[in-house]
C-alpha cells in the first residue's frame, strides 16, 4: 500500500513539471491550452519539488514528512485552482495526499506527547545501581516470593530503579473478533516512584491502525487511543481506571522483581506456592495473586479487576498466564503471556504478548 501511494505521489510530481515545461518555453505541451508564465511556471516547479521530497520522505519514516505534503498541497491546489480547465482531476490526489499528511501529522503529535512523557517519568527517577539486594533486604516476605527472587536472579543483582520494555504482541479488542491484530509496544517503569507509560501501535487492516498510550503517575491511570493518530476512540480518567491500571502495574512486578522490596506493597502468604500482593499508593488500592513453580518461576498473576471505566463496570478476574522466559541482564523474566479476562459466560483471551527487550536502570535510558 505505501509503495502504490508512492507511486501515485510521484506520478502526481512529475505531472506539475508540464507547467514548468510550457512557462519556460522548453517544450510545447499540448495537454495545457491555458498560456503559462515563467512565474507561475517556476510555482509548478517548487510544487513538484514539494511533492517529490514529500513522498521520498514518506517512505523513509520521517517525522516531518507532513508539514511537506501540506505545503505540497496547498501549492498544488491553488495552481490546479488558477489552470482548472487543464489540472482539474490533480484536486483528486491532492486530497490523498492531504489524508495521509494529517494522519502523518497526528502519528508527530502522538509521539511528541508520548516523548514529552517519558522524558518526565525518567526525570523523576533516581538510580540506585549501587545497591546489591541480598538476603537481609528479602527477609520479611513470604517464603514463594523469597523462593522467587533467589530463582530470578533478583539476590545478588542491582536494585531495579527503572525498566525499558519492548514488545510485540496479537490483541483481540472483543470477545467475538476471530482474527489477532498484530502489535508492537514500549514501555518506561519506575519502581521508587510507582509509574509508568505503555505506547502502542496496533495494525487492524491496511488502511486503519490505531495508537494507544496508556501511562500509570501519582496514582492515577489514564489511557488514551486513536484511530489513525487523529481521532480520539478511548480518552478516560476515573477511580475503576486507577484501580485497575495500579493492578496492572502491580502485575507487572514480574519483569521488575525489586518492586517486591516496595514500601507500597504487603505480602500475604497463602500457601507454599501462592502469595497476594497489596499496593496501596495515594489513596488508590488493588491487590493481586502470584503463582510460582517448584522452581521458583512466577507462572501466573491474577487480579479482580475493573473491566472499563464505565459507572455500572464490574470487576472480573484478570489472569496473566506465563509459557516462557529469558535472561536479561542477569534477571530471569517472563518473555512469553496469554492475558485472559474471566467473562460471566466466557474466557476471553485478548493478548498474547511477546517480550523483545528489558533495559534496566541507567541502560533503559538509551
Amino acid at each position: 500500500m505505501r509503495i502504490v501511494f508512492l507511486i501515485i505521489v510521484l506520478f502526481h510530481g512529475l505531472i506539475h513539471l508540464l507547467g514548468f515545461v510550457k512557462g519556460f518555453g522548453f517544450k510545447e505541451v499540448k495537454e495545457l491550452t491555458l498560456p503559462i508564465s515563467k512565474p507561475m511556471g517556476f510555482l509548478w516547479l517548487t510544487a513538484a519539488v514539494f511533492l517529490l521530497t514529500f513522498g521520498i520522505l514518506q517512505i523513509l519514516n520521517s517525522k516531518y514528512a507532513w508539514l511537506v505534503g501540506i505545503v505540497a498541497v496547498v501549492i498544488s491546489q491553488i495552481l490546479i485552482l488558477l489552470f482548472w480547465k487543464d489540472a482539474k482531476f490533480g484536486t483528486l490526489p491532492n486530497i490523498l495526499i492531504l489524508l495521509v499528511s494529517m494522519i502523518l501529522y497526528g502519528q508527530f503529535n502522538f509521539q511528541k506527547l508520548v516523548q514529552q512523557e517519558t522524558k518526565h517519568l525518567l526525570s523523576q527517577t533516581k538510580f540506585v545501581e549501587s545497591k546489591i539486594i541480598n538476603e537481609n533486604d528479602i527477609g520479611h516476605l513470604p517464603e514463594p516470593v523469597k523462593n522467587w527472587l533467589r530463582a530470578c536472579g533478583t539476590v545478588g543483582n542491582p536494585y531495579i530503579s527503572i525498566g525499558k520494555i519492548v514488545q510485540k504482541a496479537e490483541m483481540k479488542m472483543k470477545p467475538e473478533q476471530e482474527n489477532w491484530m498484530s502489535a508492537n509496544a514500549i514501555q518506561y517503569t519506575s519502581i521508587d516512584n510507582p509509574a509508568f507509560i505503555w505506547a502502542v501501535n496496533v495494525k487492524m487492516n491496511r488502511l486503519l491502525n490505531f495508537q494507544g498510550r496508556d501511562k500509570f503517575e501519582h496514582g492515577k491511570g489514564a489511557m488514551l487511543i486513536k484511530m489513525n493518530s487523529l481521532i480520539n476512540v478511548v480518552n478516560e480518567r476515573g477511580e475503576k481506571l486507577d484501580e485497575g491500571t495500579l493492578q496492572r502495574f502491580l502485575g507487572e512486578m514480574v519483569w521488575f522483581p525489586s518492586l517486591a522490596l516496595s514500601p507500597y506493597i504487603t505480602w500475604k502468604q497463602i500457601d507454599g506456592n501462592t502469595a497476594i500482593a497489596t499496593m496501596t499508593y495515594i489513596n488508590t488500592s488493588g491487590s493481586g495473586t502470584f503463582s510460582f513453580n517448584s522452581k521458583g518461576d512466577v507462572t501466573k498473576f491474577s487480579a479482580l479487576r475493573y473491566k472499563g471505566n464505565e459507572a455500572d463496570a464490574k470487576r472480573h478476574v484478570w489472569e496473566m498466564n506465563i509459557t516462557n522466559y529469558k535472561i536479561f541482564e542477569g534477571i530471569k523474566v517472563p518473555t512469553e503471556m496469554t492475558a485472559t479476562w474471566k467473562l460471566d459466560n466466557e474466557d476471553w483471551t485478548w493478548l498474547k504478548m511477546e517480550v523483545t527487550d528489558i533495559k534496566y536502570n541507567k541502560n533503559a535510558s538509551h
